[in-house]
Parts: structure tokens; sequence; C-alpha cells
């Protein structure tokens, strides 16, 4: 029963958010923050989830930027968790086809996320080039799911390049956000599913980095996001055991 409620729920105010947002939008569109507005309302939708969310930023990353933010993609409930940890002046990279989603689509595409066509290579890397432009010449910081799909338990998927290309072509560092495991956590029938960690890590900055060894970068930033993922992993299983122990 609780399950069917909070379905019920979600996609209401899923449709309310998405109409709201879009009005908005065309009232006063090409806001710098319209992205950053639509993503902190999505994140509020997480406590009908019955998960609580604890977001870190560093002083490095806060008020700061423009960025290439690279972050995990775990499942479908991102759009409810994630987009809670969007910062200001931040616009997303998405599959094409997210904007014939009723509602939602239209409010993606309103706000100015950027809509790519992942079958066809050519315009992918023209998507580098576009990106980049509207990240120099407003100011734009870039989300990105560098795994490019979402990973569904697999653990962290092999990063693609295309956002250190990006990143590279812009001139702004790399900014890696690492969420916390919660495959398999999130039971509809149960009041409490826990609590997830969205943490950003320091920018890493590409200055000297050249097209030949962006490979390595690339890899870089995934071992320091693995070993972070790793960290808040065991950091979550010790609060887990001390409240068990508390419950006992």
């Amino acid at each position: 029963m609780l399950a069917i409620l909070r379905l019920i729920l979600v996609v209401i105010v899923l449709v309310v958010i998405s109409v709201v947002i879009s009005l908005y939008c065309i009232v006063r569109p090409f806001r710098r923050n319209n992205v950053y507005y639509a993503a902190k309302a999505m994140g509020k939708v997480s406590w009908l989830l019955g998960l609580t969310v604890e977001i870190r930023v560093p002083e490095s990353v806060k008020n700061q930027g423009p960025f290439v933010y690279i972050c995990n993609h775990q499942n479908s409930f991102d759009i409810f968790t994630v987009s809670g940890a969007v910062q200001p002046a931040t616009v997303s990279v998405g599959k094409k086809s997210l904007k014939w989603i009723p509602f939602f689509g239209q409010m993606y595409w309103l706000t100015g996320n950027i809509l790519i066509d992942r079958k066809n290579s050519s315009k992918a890397m023209n998507t580098i080039t576009l990106t980049a432009k509207k990240i120099k010449e407003r100011k734009l910081s870039v989300w990105l799911f560098p795994e490019g799909t979402r990973s569904n338990g697999r653990g962290l998927l092999p990063f693609k390049t295309g956002a250190f290309r990006t990143a590279l072509q812009a001139k702004v560092p790399i900014v890696p956000v690492c969420a916390s495991n919660i495959h398999g956590q999130i039971e509809l029938n149960r009041w409490n599913n826990g609590k997830m960690i969205i943490e950003f890590l320091e920018p890493m900055h590409l200055d000297q980095t050249s097209k030949e060894n962006i490979r390595s970068v690339t890899n870089n930033a995934h071992v320091a996001m693995s070993a972070k993922l790793d960290e808040l992993a065991q950091e979550l299983g010790e609060i887990d055991a001390s409240n068990n122990d508390t419950d006992e």
C-alpha cells in the first residue's frame, strides 16, 4: 500500500514541478539558473522515497566555476537524488530522446539543458565543441555522467573521454562528484530507506593536459572516484551498524 501511495505522489509531484518550471522558463527564458532551480525542486522528492541525502561541497567548489562536473550514474532514482546536488549556473547534457517524455522532457529542454544524439558520432563531437563554447561564452558549468549509462549495481563503469575533452577545450577544471551506492537500498514499501552521501572532490586542473594523454587523466579520475565511493560505502556501513546496535 505504501509503495502505491508513494508512486502516485511521486508522479503528481513530478508533473507539478515540470509544469511550474516550464511556465517559469517561458516567462523568464535563458536564465543561467533555470536548471539549478528545477534540479533543486526535483531533489526535494528524495524525502518521499524515505531517503536522507547529505551533500558535501568543498569551499574550492562552492560558488566557484565554471567547471565540468562528472558524476557516477546509478539508476533512475538519480533524478530525485543526484539532482539535489546540482550547483548554480549549471546545465546537464542528456540524450535527445529525453525531450519526448511527457512533462519532464519539456521541462528538461526548456530549462536549457544540452540535448545530444548519441547514435550519431559526428554530432557527438560537435556537441563537445558546442558545450565548450557555452561554458566559455555564458560562464556555465556542465554536469555529465562519464559512464554514459546507468550502472545498476555493477559498480563504477569505465569512463568515456567526452567530459574531459570538453573541459580541455573550454579550459576549465573537472570536478568529480561521488554519489554513494543506493542499488537495492530503496524499498518503496519501507518508510525509512536510509542515507545517501553525495560528495564533491577537489577540482582537477587540465592546464598541462594534451589531447594525447586525455585517457590517462580520465583513468586517474576514475581511480579517485572509485576510492572515494569505497570510503563512502564504509562510512555508511558503520552508520548502519551503529543504528542497529542502538535499536537492539
